[in-house]
């Protein structure tokens, strides 16, 4: 789905398929130069929307990112009897379904993965859900199961049929102690979700540690929650019978967004001030360009990136928050095929991650790929060639290799990039960059 009046809007023909403008062309061998301002954190947004359906009165929520996950989520709310409108660029008003539609329709569910937060949250206030099993980016296997025995746990009878999660709670769901297997983000935010409207409390342990989950704790306790413990092991909820009464919420700056531009102004040997930041969240990002060569310097919110002459190999290993994120591994990637020396990435998180690898290749990169490490021997140049993003971040390293080559480079599928970047080629030409759609 296209975003709202977005300048670079992918067009859509019925039934969902990318058809047209769905190729992104960079003419590449500039610097990035200039500033530019870093939107709301998509998984942040997507979780506090979700979250919006427990409310009993409409949320009024600022610094929205206008892009394709946040359309097809706001298509879902709506689906399930919410109204959500757009007061300006970046703020949606959301009044919440006093009675529900437990369906969510499938072709919009399989859009995007962030649609398996609606389990924990129509559960608790409704009772019941059906939701088709989620889609979104293909970078290997992502279970449900730690969400299933999690919700199970606090007396939800959770099944799969035809293709579909169904959950019946015909009595409010029971507080209870759950330790996660692993930190999962999806998981964690969904059990803490339905664990506010539970009877009694709920603790949630060995639980993610993301920004996004403590963002998320942050808007449920503006709604009335009580939530503790969000960015540490341990998550507290002491259930309450109803949520409401946020009038105003702001949603955090997207970390990955701004470790893109980061990367993108390191690898391109620029200098970029990014203004809309919480340095903190964007530290591990940090440490790694200073680590290669980079200047990195803080100033309030926002943080200035010198990147000129050579810069150093590193080696990677990606790693649940506070260690350097997965989102970031092929943006990284992208931009040490062309740092002198051998570079080492491991993977740790989804396996599936190295598919870009081989698109790196038909622009000249070297780079081996065994299992879940990926050796890059970086190349003195790199060229324009026509490459294939096959999920979200993907689509950002191609635009960053895009970016160093020289000539031209055609990158298709770019409804990918879409999912996760707003208004990216307005951004991208502020820069300085040559970019267009075809």
């Amino acid at each position: 789905m296209a975003g709202r009046g977005a300048a670079t809007a992918v067009v859509y023909k019925t039934g969902g398929s990318a058809l047209t403008m769905d190729k992104l062309i960079i003419s590449g061998g500039k610097p990035l130069q200039g500033r530019v301002r870093i939107s709301g954190a998509k998984n942040a947004a997507l979780a506090v929307i979700c979250a919006s359906v427990m409310s009993v009165d409409k949320v009024k929520l600022e610094n929205v990112p206008d892009i394709s996950d946040v359309q097809a989520m706001i298509e879902i709310i709506r689906h399930l009897g919410a109204e959500a409108t757009w007061l300006c660029e970046s703020t949606l008003q959301i009044n919440p379904p006093s009675r529900l539609k437990a369906d969510p329709p499938c072709h919009l569910v399989k859009k995007l993965r962030a649609s398996n937060l609606f389990l924990g949250p129509l559960l608790s206030r409704f009772g019941y859900t059906k939701v088709s099993l989620p889609g979104g980016c293909n970078i290997g296997v992502r279970p449900m199961d730690l969400h299933f025995k999690g919700l199970s746990s606090m007396g939800a009878d959770i099944r799969i049929e035809g293709g579909f999660a169904v959950g019946r709670a015909p009595n409010r769901l029971q507080g209870a102690r759950i330790y996660l297997d692993f930190p999962s983000v999806g998981a964690t935010e969904n059990l803490m979700m339905a664990a506010c409207l539970a009877i009694g409390q709920t603790i949630l342990e060995n639980v993610a540690k993301e920004p996004e989950v403590v963002d998320l704790a942050n808007f449920l306790n503006c709604l009335g929650a009580k939530v503790r413990g969000a960015g540490t092991d341990i998550i507290k909820i002491d259930g309450v019978p109803e949520l409401g009464g946020c009038q105003r919420y702001t949603v955090i700056p997207d970390r990955i967004e701004a470790g893109t531009f980061m990367v993108a102004a390191a690898a391109t040997r620029g200098s970029l001030v990014l203004e809309n930041i919480i340095p903190p969240h964007v530290e591990p990002i940090c440490a790694k360009l200073r680590e290669a060569g980079v200047e990195v310097l803080e100033n309030g919110d926002s943080i200035m990136v010198n990147a000129n002459g050579n810069l150093q190999p590193l080696d990677i290993k990606t790693l649940p928050y506070p260690g350097f994120p997965t989102d970031m591994q092929s943006q990284m990637m992208a931009m040490l095929t062309m740092v002198n020396g051998t570079s080492v990435i491991v993977e740790n998180i989804f396996e599936n991650r190295f598919q870009v690898a081989d698109e790196f290749k038909r622009m000249g990169a070297r780079i081996k790929v065994e299992g879940r490490m990926a050796v890059v021997e970086g190349v003195s140049e790199m060229h324009g060639a026509e490459v294939r993003a096959t999920d979200l971040r993907a689509g950002a390293a191609l635009v960053i290799a895009g970016l160093m080559s020289r000539g031209q480079t055609g990158i298709s599928n770019a409804h990918y990039i879409d999912r996760g970047y707003h208004r990216l080629e307005d951004k991208l030409r502020s820069l300085g960059v040559e970019v267009s759609r075809s």
